[in-house]
């Protein structure tokens, strides 16, 4: 076997280590930490919203008011993961949201809703955007997009496997407590567990990684080293500027409908289920609406999975967050206008597969022109700012459901912002564009770099 052959064996072969080693270990750290926050969506038309006499529209500020502590934190989280490093700052934020999660079992009343979506959205903040740049850490960027893709299908797969679980068990009751309140109890034990195992399991950087063979290690030091020097030079964007960046604000305004969307759809798909009833005189039971809940996030995974592919391989381009984002504007408008339950899932499966679709390859971005405590405050910035849209999707979709009696106007403030994020990814694809030939660049560098 010549050198080139050999080196391109030993990266194809780290890579995969390190990929098997980390993305399905912190991939199942984002199920549980999806699960705990959309639990409320499981528990509202089954229970909670009878139980505390709540209104559609508390039911969406108590959903939503959780971004508010998310967002209050956020940054300041995600430096202090940069500071201490993943393995430490990720635990604790595991254990602390499996904690205060382990209290919605108790609560009693609206303003104890409230102030635990709050201190939830505290105690979550900093998890996920610290994972994107976790990953980022370990994985070269020609290999990222579709390493990220594997960790985004998590998001997703928490609804494919949760809503069922979740209509299981409150199906039952037990310990004296009611079906929602033991969904609660149940999702919230895994999270501390799996913080307390974090503790353990990661490690911050590729050097200490004694998992790896040595050859391996080098070749990943290096390969991580010529591309953060690289990135620096092509993109010297100090911390101090990071916020006034306005590749930076373009990305947000892009992410914020897609949040938007993400929550609309997260916090009230199974009212719009269970609202089937009514609407075309159909009976479901609990089990059977975590079932259907589950349909479209099933068709999501595979479009995350094989867009996410076609993007590692081209290079990620604007299409591939244009289109899919594009694709979920015009579904999700049009989904309350079908005439029966199939036709509708059927529509909303196209927006979840449009949506999962570009989540991944949008987060492929922001590190392109981000390194180090820049790339750590700018894509918890990113994620922050963006997610005052989860706060609104929780909130505006409620009061204007309460406002017109239909989802129909919800659906199509959904559908205007998508519209936005499309256009604004199209309007500046020549400034977004990260195309095979830089990732060759820089594999190039990187191997040059191992060989010398």
């Amino acid at each position: 076997m010549d050198d080139a052959s050999a080196l391109a064996a030993l990266e194809k072969s780290t890579v995969r280590k390190v990929t098997l080693r980390l993305v399905p270990f912190v991939g199942l750290l984002f199920l549980i930490n999806y699960l705990d926050r959309t639990a409320i969506s499981f528990a509202g038309p089954n229970g909670l919203i009878d139980d505390l006499g709540l209104s559609v529209t508390q039911f969406g500020f108590a959903s939503g008011v959780f971004l508010i502590g998310y967002i209050a934190v956020e940054v300041p989280s995600n430096l202090a993961l940069h500071r201490f490093g993943a393995r430490r700052w990720l635990s604790r934020i595991i254990v602390s949201w499996g904690l205060v999660s382990l209290l919605f079992t108790w609560v009693s009343n609206y303003e104890q809703l409230v102030a635990l979506r709050f201190v939830l959205g505290v105690a979550e903040a900093g998890f996920f955007p610290g994972a994107v740049i976790f990953i980022s850490l370990w994985v070269p960027i020609q290999h990222r997009s579709k390493v990220l893709a594997l960790f985004y299908i998590a998001q997703p797969l928490s609804f494919v496997l949760g809503a069922p679980l979740a209509g299981a068990i409150m199906s039952q009751d037990a310990f004296g407590l009611e079906g929602w309140r033991l969904m609660f109890f149940c999702v919230s034990i895994p999270a501390i567990v799996l913080g307390v195992v974090c503790w353990f399991y990661l490690t911050d950087r590729p050097r200490d990684a004694k998992w790896l063979t040595q050859p391996q290690r080098e070749w990943l030091e290096r390969a991580l080293t010529v591309e953060t020097e690289r990135t620096e030079r092509r993109n010297d964007i100090p911390l101090r500027k990071v916020f006034f960046n306005g590749r930076v604000w373009l990305l947000i305004v892009v992410f914020f409908g897609l949040v938007y969307c993400i929550y609309a759809l997260n916090f009230f798909l199974p009212l719009i289920i269970s609202g089937f009833e009514e609407q075309f005189g159909t009976t479901f039971s609990v089990f059977q609406v975590g079932l259907i809940t589950a349909v479209p996030y099933s068709f999501a995974v595979v479009a995350l999975y094989f867009w996410s592919g076609d993007a590692s391989r081209r290079g990620v381009r604007w299409w591939h967050v244009s289109v899919p984002v594009l694709v979920c504007a015009v579904s999700v408008s049009v989904a309350v206008f079908m005439n029966s339950p199939v036709a509708t899932i059927a529509v909303i499966s196209i927006t979840a597969m449009g949506l999962f679709a570009a989540l991944p390859v949008f987060w492929s971005l922001p590190t392109q022109f981000l390194t180090g405590a820049a790339a750590a405050a700018g894509v918890a910035f990113i994620n922050t700012v963006a997610n005052i849209g989860g706060f609104f999707a929780g909130y505006i979709t409620g009061w204007l459901f309460d406002l017109t009696g239909s989802y129909v106007a919800p659906m199509f403030v959904v559908g205007v912002l998508l519209l936005i994020g499309a256009v604004v990814v199209f309007s500046i694809r020549g400034r977004l564009r990260t195309g095979r030939e830089d990732l060759a660049e820089v594999a190039l560098d990187a191997r040059a770099a191992s060989d010398a």
